[in-house]
């Protein structure tokens, strides 16, 4: 993917990009673009093979703009989703993350954890050639509902590491989502794997901004981790399947 900056916009090409690549992009931009949530860059136009986008000043991210961005990402979340696997409305109805599938669904699943495990874990699992006792157990778990809770499905960008969370100088911009309907711990442990600045910050201030995580939600991130880990399994291989194994035995 060859990326343009320009002062007007910043485009991204790719000429074999899957039918509905940039369009579910784009839609996942309007999509979470809510009042009080977190800015996102406007999208300006979208082809089959390419995507522009507004482009985002750089700034640096202060211990009142990580603040700020917790809270406004508590606002986002709440602006909510029709059910878990939800893709935004006016999208193609595929999903991706980074270049790997994003299962999305037409209809409810009957909980938070069987959809976790059905759509997320054991798809990229069966994309990884992964098998592992650790994770089976964690997704008979996920699948008996034994961490689910009583939080509805929010709205969340699905690939929230550092590098989509742009630093301008009025605060956090969103970039290059896989948005759909999940839960909110998600993107605060997506936020948490490859570390971002601030992030004691953010979390916190998500946390008095919000009264929908459950109790003990620290805990849980490793388990939301699992996820992005096997999409890293699934495209890249090396150390990231052992990681996710790793991370499974704490949960099974």
């Amino acid at each position: 993917m060859t990326p343009d900056v320009a002062a007007d916009g910043y485009t991204k090409h790719r000429p074999d990009a899957p039918e509905g690549f940039f369009a579910a992009e784009a839609a996942g931009l309007r999509w979470l673009a809510v009042p009080d949530g977190v800015p996102v860059a406007g999208v300006r136009s979208v082809t089959r093979t390419s995507l522009t986008i507004d482009r985002v000043p750089p700034g640096s991210p202060s211990v009142a703009s990580a603040e700020e961005f917790g809270r406004r990402l508590a606002a986002t979340h709440d602006a909510g989703a029709s059910f878990f696997g939800a893709g935004p409305d006016g999208g193609p109805g595929l999903g991706w993350i980074g270049d790997a599938p994003l299962p999305l669904r037409s209809a409810p699943p009957a909980s938070w954890g069987a959809w976790y495990a059905e759509d997320r874990l054991l798809f990229h699992a069966r994309r990884a050639h992964l098998g592992d006792p650790a994770l089976s157990r964690v997704i008979e778990r996920l699948a008996a509902g034994d961490f689910d809770d009583a939080a509805s499905a929010a709205r969340i960008h699905g690939d929230l590491w550092s590098g989509n969370v742009l630093w301008s100088p009025t605060g956090a911009v969103l970039i290059d989502p896989a948005a759909h309907g999940g839960h909110r711990v998600t993107d605060l442990a997506m936020l948490a794997l490859f570390g971002t600045p601030q992030l004691a910050r953010i979390h916190a201030a998500y946390q008095e901004a919000s009264d929908s995580l459950p109790d003990g939600w620290r805990d849980l991130i490793g388990l939301h981790q699992l996820h992005p880990l096997l999409v890293h399994a699934d495209l890249f291989g090396g150390g990231y399947a052992a990681q996710a194994v790793a991370v499974a035995r704490r949960y099974r």
